[in-house]
């Protein structure tokens, strides 16, 4: 298994990124079977205040640059980052990798 960790702010208004979390309760279907079908095994987002901390666990051969380009192609991808950009501050057409930033590993317990 391979695990990513990425980063983002939310727009700096109290409104906006509970509608965000809502949201978050509610992901369409086909956007979970097409992040496992790219070979996602899991994801999860974490908030403190307006940053956000994601954990995406993947396939052991799952590359990020070419697993992600296939995932914008997916049905109703393009659609849900285009919903999702209005809480983020980002342009509606922005791809996930304009918006989340992936974050280097400084330490780890077990290593």
């Amino acid at each position: 298994m391979k695990r990513y960790c990425q980063t983002l702010q939310l727009v700096d208004d109290p409104e906006t990124i509970e509608k965000y979390c809502e949201v978050h309760r509610h992901v369409w279907p086909e956007i979970i079977a097409g992040q496992h079908e790219v070979g996602i095994l899991s994801m999860e987002i974490y908030r403190h205040g307006r940053n956000l901390f994601m954990i995406v666990d993947t396939i052991d051969g799952f590359d990020w640059e070419r697993d992600m380009a296939r995932l914008a192609t997916l049905p109703r991808q393009a659609e849900w980052e285009a919903y999702v950009a209005q809480f983020q501050g980002c342009r509606p057409d922005a791809r996930s990798d304009e918006k989340w930033f992936l974050m280097e590993k400084i330490f780890d317990s077990e290593k």
